[in-house]
């Protein structure tokens, strides 16, 4: 039977390294199935790996396009070793003046196409799989001029943290990993509206640092990925801060970099 590793966002970014990482290093799988929007980025990459490749240039958030990936498990009769799921986007301003049909569709990609992606696959899952989801730092903390953005990333952290309790007796063990900010495309977009605090700069993280990092808590069965010492600061500061105090911290931090 064939193994398979389905990486959504395989296009660029986090999904782009999780495929390069895993052909280099994960041996046991037969075959990348990668699913994105953009068709050209996916063959790119396709053609760079050792791996056999199956591509689904698709938009997970249109209707009936996750019946195409259940059909095509189905009629290969193939079992998921692994199921990333990398797809997601994020665009900064405020929530009043946001364009709606971009804010709207944060919610669709971020939690409604990864929750019944991983709804329908997980009957194709083998003993011992791994479910990686991509949250994000932003999920400990509501954020203003981010509101949406962060909701959503404290969803996915939220729905992995509880699937992985859920699923542990049939050995399927989720993570959810929660970087900072990482030097990929995201920031190209999400701050075409606003920018983020530039304190966060300085704590830029690599995508190959974090994509490593999650590998080994994932094959650790670890529930929370967390790469970089800061990031795990904050973690432990919104824990032990009121979240109230932490906001109004932001805001005074961001008029002192406006003035």
């Amino acid at each position: 039977m064939k193994k398979i590793a389905l990486i959504t966002g395989a296009s660029s970014g986090m999904g782009r390294e999780f495929a390069l990482q895993m052909d280099c290093h994960f041996h046991n799988i037969d075959e990348f199935w990668l699913v994105a929007r953009r068709e050209e980025e996916l063959k790119e990459l396709a053609d760079c790996l050792q791996h056999p490749c199956r591509i689904f240039p698709m938009d997970i958030t249109k209707l009936g396009q996750l019946e195409r990936l259940e059909f095509a498990l189905r009629l290969d009769n193939a079992r998921l070793c692994m199921l990333i799921q990398c797809a997601g986007y994020g665009i900064m301003g405020d929530f009043e003046h946001a364009d709606r049909k971009e804010t709207l569709g944060m919610v669709r990609l971020n939690c409604e196409a990864l929750t019944e992606l991983t709804h329908r696959l997980l009957p194709y899952m083998s003993q011992n799989a791994r479910i990686i989801l991509l949250a994000s730092s932003a999920a400990f903390l509501p954020q203003a001029d981010f509101a949406v953005y962060a909701a959503s990333k404290s969803y996915v952290l939220s729905f992995g943290r509880a699937l992985g309790a859920e699923l542990k007796d049939q050995n399927i063990y989720v993570t959810s990993v929660c970087p900072g900010p990482v030097d990929t495309p995201f920031f190209e977009r999400a701050e075409k509206n606003g920018s983020t605090l530039a304190i966060k700069k300085y704590v830029m993280a690599m995508p190959e640092d974090v994509v490593a990092k999650a590998l080994r808590d994932s094959y650790g069965k670890k529930s929370v990925s967390i790469c970089g010492d800061a990031m795990q600061a904050f973690c432990v500061l919104t824990k032990l801060m009121p979240h109230g105090v932490l906001l109004a911290l932001a805001d005074l931090l961001k008029h002192a970099e406006g003035s």
